[in-house]
C-alpha cells in the first residue's frame, strides 16, 4: 500500500526568518541615539524676556540662568542666589567652556543682572555671557 504524506509536515518545513538579530540591531540603534542626544537643561521658571531686534540664536549646549522679577537667580528650577552662581559656573565649565545665557525678566533690577555677569566672569573670565531676548512683536 502507498504511504500517505501528512499535509501538516509540508507547512512546518518552510524556513522562517530569525528576528533576533534584527531586534538586536534596533536596540543598539536606540541606545546610540539616546546616548548621543544633547539635553538642554531649562531654568525651570517663566521669564518675560525683553524684546530686541538684534537677537541671534545661540548654541544649544549652554548654561541657562534666570533672573526673575522678584530678584531670584534660578538654575534647574532651584533658587541658587547670586552667591551660588560662581561655584555653579566653575563646576559646569571644569571640562569644557560653555557659554552662559541669562534670562532676565523685563522688570528685574539691572544691578542684579550686572552682579550675575560679574560672578560669571569671576568664575571664568574667558566665558561668553549673553542675555536672552524675545523677538520684537509685530
Amino acid at each position: 500500500m502507498g504511504r500517505f504524506r501528512d499535509q501538516s509536515s509540508d507547512d512546518s518545513s518552510e524556513t522562517a526568518i530569525d528576528m533576533s538579530p534584527l531586534i538586536d540591531c534596533v536596540f543598539i540603534l536606540l541606545i546610540f541615539f539616546i546616548v548621543t542626544t544633547v539635553f538642554v537643561e531649562e531654568t525651570g521658571v517663566e521669564v518675560d524676556k525683553p524684546q530686541a531686534a538684534s537677537g541671534a540664536a545661540l548654541e544649544k549646549t549652554s548654561i541657562l540662568l534666570a533672573l526673575t522679577d522678584k530678584g531670584q537667580v534660578v538654575y534647574g528650577g532651584r533658587d541658587i542666589g547670586i552667591s551660588g552662581v560662581q561655584p555653579l559656573i566653575k563646576r559646569m565649565t571644569a571640562k569644557e567652556a560653555l557659554p552662559v545665557i541669562i534670562q532676565a525678566d523685563t522688570v528685574s533690577q539691572s544691578g542684579l543682572l550686572v552682579r550675575i555677569i560679574d560672578q560669571v566672569k569671576l568664575a571664568d573670565p574667558a566665558l561668553k555671557v549673553s542675555i536672552a531676548t524675545a523677538p520684537p512683536r509685530g
